[in-house]
């Protein structure tokens, strides 16, 4: 393909680059960074184009999260960053960056990337070992914030004229051409026109180097294995990153050669009971069981304050996006959200020692001398489930950095929250929408390593097959 030139492309004074239009590609900040998904977040967010030289391996980056300056930084003399390997794990994560690129000459995907966006061999092949880069054969309808520029390239490299001439995608449908599917082989051969999503910062997760392994299965069965999961990890992996999980570091500590498939999920920053599936019958078996609701789960939650023994009963806004608001009124559409506190018992705050070694934050909460610890039955299962109905009731769970924050500012403006207990009546719903927006602006980011929340205990089939975790990290010794 030709060159293109971006004049008046960018703002704030950049000058214009002569490119490539088959190199050109995006560097999105964190909440862009699904904007060229074909399902990703359509949320307005402000993008920065990365241009690839013809004639020199060079970046011209702009943006308001990563300039070029800071990216220079990072590299030495020979332009290589200094490290060459996704290894050692950094004990905190970097600000995450995807790359976004069209194919312009065919070859092993390993060597396109390595030249389209100057990295070194390895550290590619790790983020392929990794899972982070993934490729369609037909570059995905871009997100309505698109610019007139992303459009126009979209445009050139999906031009029927341009399909036609591709073997690869015929007998395919567009939307079928357009599905991202993980790059696997250092070697895999990418075709001209091809898409690929480069996340070049997976999300790490350090603590998967710390934790003893074996000594966290809790049982091994021809079928399955369960696992206390510690907090601070991935259950099965992200979408950057599936070398670090509970699945594939208990496979290792098993010395399985096949790897342990995820059945199901608990957050992150959560830990306790996790069944692994040994074969894809199971792990079949165990989505049907859980479908049917034959799984029962029972959590531990080290809430702020106290909770009222019984049923708390919620509804969830429908949207696949954290946080997860709550409503105590039924609004229509909304997901029934349904617990039970069977206990509720006083016992210490976490001490300072603890709160280091699980980077507990307490946000101002006015009183840390106890912290309330509760066995609830989770009747329904959704999404932030506990977390978001304990803070809604104004007792959070401790340490959680996303919901503590919103509940301390219901607690100290009581009315900010425009579903609690002392909402406001809005005068229009631009009105209420408006509320909405700066009750999400209440509330934190996702916790970095523990919350006090312990998947306790798993059974199912009737209670054929029970299995419990071991003490909750709040009560282990941090020495």
């Amino acid at each position: 393909m030709g060159s293109v030139t971006l004049a008046s492309f960018f703002t704030n004074g950049y000058r214009s680059i002569q490119v490539p239009m088959a190199v050109l590609r995006t560097l999105a900040s964190p909440r862009a960074s699904a904007l060229y998904r074909p399902h990703g977040n359509k949320k307005e967010s402000a993008l920065a184009w990365c241009c690839l030289s013809s004639n020199r391996r060079e970046f011209a980056c702009f943006s308001s999260k990563q300039g070029a300056a800071e990216i220079a930084s990072a590299s030495s003399v020979n332009g290589y960053p200094e490290y060459h390997r996704l290894l050692p794990c950094p004990s905190e994560n970097g600000a995450p960056r995807v790359e976004h690129l069209v194919v312009s000459e065919g070859g092993p995907v390993l060597e396109y990337l390595c030249k389209a966006l100057d990295l070194p061999p390895l550290f590619v092949a790790d983020l392929i070992h990794f899972g982070a880069v993934y490729y369609a054969l037909v570059c995905p309808q871009p997100p309505p914030s698109a610019t007139l520029e992303q459009i126009k390239i979209f445009k050139e490299v999906t031009a029927p004229s341009v399909l036609r001439k591709r073997a690869s995608i015929k007998g395919k449908t567009i939307r079928e051409a357009q599905k991202t599917f993980r790059i696997t082989h250092v070697d895999q051969f990418v075709e001209p026109g091809t898409y690929l999503r480069v996340h070049v910062h997976p999300k790490r997760f350090p603590r998967c180097y710390e934790i003893d392994w074996k000594s966290r299965i809790i049982a091994v069965t021809d079928s399955y294995v369960v696992l206390d999961k510690p907090a601070g990890t991935s259950v099965g992996g992200t979408t950057d990153n599936i070398e670090e999980s509970c699945a594939t570091f208990a496979t290792r500590a098993l010395g399985f050669l096949t790897p342990l498939k995820t059945t199901h999920q608990i957050d992150n920053c959560s830990e306790g009971c996790v069944v692994l599936a040994r074969t894809k019958e199971y792990c079949s078996i165990f989505h049907k069981k859980i479908r049917d609701k034959k799984v029962k789960k029972l959590y531990l939650a080290l809430a702020a304050a106290p909770l009222p023994i019984g049923i708390i009963t919620h509804y969830m806004r429908p949207i696949n996006m954290a946080p997860r608001l709550v409503s105590e009124d039924f609004v229509k559409g909304w997901y029934l959200c349904q617990l039970e506190v069977m206990e509720c018992k006083e016992i210490p705050w976490p001490d300072s020692l603890l709160e280091e070694k699980y980077s507990i934050e307490d946000f101002g909460w006015p009183t840390k001398n106890f912290a309330y610890e509760c066995k609830i039955n989770l009747l329904t299962g959704r999404t932030h489930q506990i977390r978001a109905q304990l803070a809604a009731c104004g007792a959070p769970i401790v340490g959680d950095s996303m919901y503590m924050p919103a509940a301390i500012a219901e607690v100290t403006r009581p009315g900010l929250n425009p579903f609690g207990k002392h909402k406001k009546i809005y005068n229009s719903e631009d009105d209420k929408e408006m509320a909405v927006t700066e009750w999400v602006a209440r509330h934190g980011k996702e916790p970095s390593v523990a919350i006090g929340l312990q998947a306790c205990q798993i059974s199912w089939d009737d209670g054929e097959h029970i299995y419990e975790a071991g003490s909750p990290w709040w009560r282990s010794s941090a020495a």
